[in-house]
């Protein structure tokens, strides 16, 4: 249990370290995450950004956000799973 206990610990200060990029729109929006979770660029295109119609940027902006997000939980779960074996440990991400 101590074993698995620092390989988690490792984990989560890798995953910190971490960035994941996404983007939306044909690449006029970009988001780089870290592995908390916390957006650490945005970047916008001039192209996509149109007074008006800004409805679609706005989409494009949470479509990049939420990507992101998603391929973060995915590593999370799949370096999580390489640790416990499968065995759900809840509260840990």
């Amino acid at each position: 249990a101590q074993v698995m206990q620092n390989k988690i610990s490792k984990l989560q200060q890798d995953m910190a370290e971490r960035t994941v990029e996404s983007s939306a729109g044909g690449g006029m929006v970009e988001c780089t995450i870290n592995g908390k979770k916390e957006i650490v660029s945005l970047n916008i295109k001039k192209e996509a950004v149109d007074p008006e119609d800004v409805e679609i940027l706005q989409d494009m902006i949470i479509g990049a956000v939420n990507e992101a997000i998603r391929k973060v939980e995915e590593i999370h779960a799949t370096e999580m799973e390489k640790i416990t074996g499968g065995l759900s440990l809840p509260g840990l991400f």
